[in-house]
């Protein structure tokens, strides 16, 4: 009884030994493996800003195509770091799958506004930071002119948002000026009047104010005789002829 015990055990250690080398050996063949290519897929609503070749090149590295690369010399969170960094990705997932393809998986960020500073231009995201225009495409929305600095980047930036995410905000205002004191006055799409906006406080009942005086105002014509809608009044729209 004991010699087959020890039998069985052998018989054990052995499959075991085999096993494992097995095991050893493909994973060792499979990391030396050379990748068959590289894909680049684009998530999300935004139209194409950057080109699929700019983000491959990232991916590749120094290299003229994926299938030089080798899946052991890959270090994904160094291309995942390299592709974040570009201006105009908010977030990308870089991994190989089974069958040696490397692929990335890019969201771009969204512009909600186009800065013009001096003779520079460029795109703010909706989270907020600084986007550079590109050769692609380029988007509608509300051009903004005047300073942006620390002081009021992220009430700007909320202000922003908010346009964006409402429908009817989003087609009507095109422009937004900031004025030396801080205020802001706005041009609509489709009227003549300019929207004296005032500090960038109480912003959503402003917006609110606005819309209500619009949808009552359309109705009647009137749009048409404005020059002026300041909305700098809480509990009213004062409008100038």
């Amino acid at each position: 009884m004991k010699k087959l015990i020890n039998w069985t055990n052998i018989r054990l250690l052995l499959i075991v030994g085999i096993l494992f080398s097995l095991f050893s050996f493909t994973s060792n063949r499979n990391k030396s493996r050379k990748l068959k290519k590289s894909v680049v897929v684009f998530v999300g609503d935004n139209p194409l800003f950057l080109k699929r070749e700019t983000v491959n090149k990232l991916l590749i590295e120094n290299n003229r195509n994926a299938s030089s690369i080798e899946k052991d010399k890959l270090d994904l969170n160094k291309l995942e770091n390299a592709l974040d960094s570009n201006e105009m990705i908010e977030k990308s997932d870089v991994f190989v799958s089974v069958d040696g393809i490397l692929k990335a998986v890019v969201k771009q960020k969204t512009p909600i506004a186009r800065v013009f500073d001096g003779d520079s231009s460029f795109y703010i995201g909706y989270e907020g930071s600084k986007m550079p225009l590109s050769d692609n495409f380029t988007a509608r929305v509300p051009l903004v002119s005047g300073r942006i600095n620390e002081k009021n980047r992220e009430k700007i930036a909320d202000l922003l948002r908010i346009i964006y995410d409402d429908d009817f905000l989003k087609k009507n205002i095109i422009s937004i000026e900031i004025m030396p004191n801080g205020s802001l006055k706005m041009l609509n799409r489709d009227f003549n009047y300019q929207i004296n906006f005032g500090s960038v406080i109480n912003v959503e009942g402003k917006f609110k104010n606005y819309k209500a005086f619009f949808q009552k105002a359309i109705l009647d014509s009137s749009l048409y005789n404005y020059k002026k809608i300041d909305l700098r009044f809480t509990q009213q729209v004062v409008c100038t002829k």
